[in-house]
């Protein structure tokens, strides 16, 4: 790394560049368990073992300011120095970590997805939505009273566990095909596993124009549960209702009086291209249709977001603060929903109406090189691989070790006997441990294992290779299986978020501390991050 080429800024510096209203990608390059145990609330996760494969998305302009943060312990200055050398020109770490920023009192928020919450927890407050208890539902179902019931969680969420009855329709697409739902007189009630999607998904049934009895319930799967009620696991989503034409139009039609009586920005072809031309400011392409429709119909330049998914979980996608997002949707009301919550996060969304010119535009740019281009998806230096018994045999001699780089959890269920457990950040540890043998690495992912590679090697690590078919590949030829339950420990296993990671498996105390947990977010807030979200009132 160049000298110079990645700042130190303190922890009140940091604030100020963060609160401000330019772009800032600020980066919390810990892992997820360190994360989720303690972070600023706009601080994005984006673990230091997956940096080079999640960077290039995250980030797409390599000009924007970049604010890394770690634990103190110099992860922030490996990471800044794989982004100099991915092209970025304008890196900064938090001189201390969190810790400095802990200690300059500015507040810490456990959990993930944590602003997004927040804009649950605000828009209850302000929205009122109707909710109903689990008690009250189960006296619906017991009456057989007639409702409509819909889980807002995408469909691999809804398989884990549902609330008998409930039916896969995620927020977006519930108001999208409300047409072919809705007599305008049904109850619909709406779950997630919490609090926030239920909130959200009623206030977007509302605004999509439903003029029946909509509501919440409260807490979701994991309220019913605390119930007494049962949940129901493996579940099948059903296929999404269709839409006629007449109802694709009339959905359209409900959208743009919703971008109107809400001022929400929208974006023609000429309008997309001149966002795309500025050099100077970041713009997110996201394609906010079904996963069906994305995948069978995919945009050129464009990356798939779900649109009740990126409200929920924005820093999957977006990493700039205050960046321009297209959100593209041929239907037009999953945009605008996403729009109208991503404004108050403090982005500027557009909604775009994915017709043929939109499409003819999007490719033309796209052939060009100015259409969703990303920075260049770095390539690790490939790992030689070696036979699962000859691996077997040279450890035997004491000439290598294995390193297994499997998830935490994962190595303490089942791993072979003698292997270390490995995790990015903690690769020079390891090489002074294991005095100058040979490493076999056992991994799911290759790409990563090849980024943890490079830092042994700079540790001083000269023999690298990665064991042909993982561990499967070592039981199979005849390892010793071990389990370890306490091995690495809670502390060690920074790759894994230990809070209340159990609540949707039956935890009931687990589910009780998330949900006071999450009711109490707002409690946490000071001014200056209250000042930051921007919450459009009913009838604005």
């Amino acid at each position: 790394m160049r000298a110079g080429s990645v700042k130190r800024v303190g922890a009140e510096e940091a604030r100020r560049q963060v609160h401000g209203s330019g772009e800032i990608a600020f980066l919390d390059v810990r892992e997820a368990g360190q994360f989720g145990e303690g972070h600023a609330l706009f601080a994005i996760p984006c673990a230091y073992s997956r940096l080079e494969a999640r960077v290039p998305d995250l980030i797409p302009r390599l000009t924007v300011p970049v604010l890394l943060v770690d634990d103190g312990d110099g992860i922030a200055e490996r990471a800044g120095a794989r982004l100099v050398d991915m092209g970025y020109s304008d890196v900064a770490l938090i001189d201390g970590g969190m810790p400095a920023w802990a200690a300059a009192g500015f507040p810490v928020y456990k959990g993930v997805n944590v602003p997004s919450k927040v804009l649950g927890e605000i828009a209850e407050g302000i929205w009122h939505p109707k909710m109903i208890t689990p008690e009250e539902l189960a006296a619906w179902k017991a009456q057989d009273r007639s409702f409509q019931f819909y889980d807002a969680r995408p469909p691999s969420e809804y398989a884990k566990m549902r609330v008998p009855g409930a039916e896969c329709l995620p927020n977006g697409e519930l108001a999208h095909r409300l047409p072919a739902l809705a007599d305008g007189e049904t109850p619909i009630v709406i779950t997630c596993a919490g609090r926030t999607r239920g909130i959200i998904g009623a206030i977007g049934v509302m605004l999509a124009g439903h003029a029946g009895p909509v509501m919440a319930l409260e807490n979701g799967t994991q309220g019913w549960a605390l119930s007494g009620g049962k949940l129901e696991r493996g579940n099948r989503a059903a296929p999404y209702p269709v839409l006629s034409e007449a109802q694709r139009d009339e959905s359209r039609d409900t959208a743009m009086t919703l971008v109107r009586k809400y001022g929400l920005e929208t974006a023609d072809p000429a309008r997309v291209e001149a966002l795309l031309a500025e050099p100077d400011a970041t713009t997110y392409l996201l394609d906010v249709r079904s996963t069906e429709e994305a995948a069978g119909d995919p945009i050129p330049g464009a990356v798939h977001a779900l649109s009740g998914q990126l409200v929920q979980a924005t820093d999957q996608w977006v990493a700039v603060r205050n960046a321009r997002i297209v959100l593209l949707d041929d239907g037009g009301m999953r945009a605008a929903l996403a729009a109208f919550w991503l404004h108050q996060l403090g982005y500027q969304p557009y909604v775009c109406i994915l017709d043929e010119a939109v499409r003819a535009t999007l490719k033309r740019l796209h052939a060009q090189g100015a259409a969703g281009t990303r920075p260049t998806l770095p390539k690790p230096k490939p790992l030689e691989t070696i036979d699962p018994v000859r691996a077997r045999y040279c450890v035997a001699l004491g000439e290598a070790v294995f390193v297994d780089m499997r998830g935490s959890l994962d190595y303490r269920k089942a791993h072979v006997e003698g292997a270390h457990w490995l995790v990015r950040p903690r690769a020079e540890h390891l090489a002074a441990a294991i005095a100058g043998k040979s490493v076999y690495l056992v991994a799911d992912d290759i790409d990563a294992a090849a980024w943890a590679a490079e830092d042994l090697r700079k540790a001083g690590v000269k023999d690298i290779r990665v064991v042909e078919g993982g561990h499967a590949a070592l039981a199979k030829a005849g390892s010793p299986i071990v389990e370890t339950p306490g091995e690495p420990s809670d502390a060690d296993a920074i790759d894994h978020l230990f809070f209340v990671h159990d609540r949707h498996d039956d935890n009931l105390e687990a589910s009780r501390r998330y949900l006071e947990w999450e009711t109490g977010l707002i409690a946490q807030m000071d001014a200056v991050e209250k000042a930051d979200y921007r919450i459009t009132a009913p009838n604005a």
